[in-house]
């Protein structure tokens, strides 16, 4: 399940773009709409997978795994879905070697 599911191709482009740009081990704050930015280091490459909405709507979103080697013992998630910018905060970079 997924609060918000995605179909129109240039949503699934964004989200995509998303995935490309959140490299295993790059530090990063991710802006989300409404909510203050996240910050830490991804933990694993993004993927888009298939949800449902509340409504039964089957469509496209993702999660992307942070871990903050400051705050032991914390992680923290994001859709992919609810991401309007991100900001590298290290070199690891789009295009980068990924795990």
């Amino acid at each position: 399940m997924a609060s918000k599911v995605f179909t129109d191709p240039e949503d699934v482009a964004r989200l995509e773009r998303w995935v490309e740009e959140l490299a295993t081990n790059a530090r990063v704050r991710i802006h989300v709409a409404g909510d203050p930015p996240v910050e830490g280091v991804v933990m694993v490459t993004p993927t888009i997978q298939v949800f449902k909405d509340a409504n039964d709507v089957e469509g496209i979103n993702g999660t992307v795994k942070l871990e903050d080697p400051q705050q032991p013992g914390w992680s923290g998630v994001v859709w992919l879905g609810d991401i309007v910018r991100v900001e590298h905060l290290d070199s690891v970079t789009m295009g980068a070697t990924k795990a």
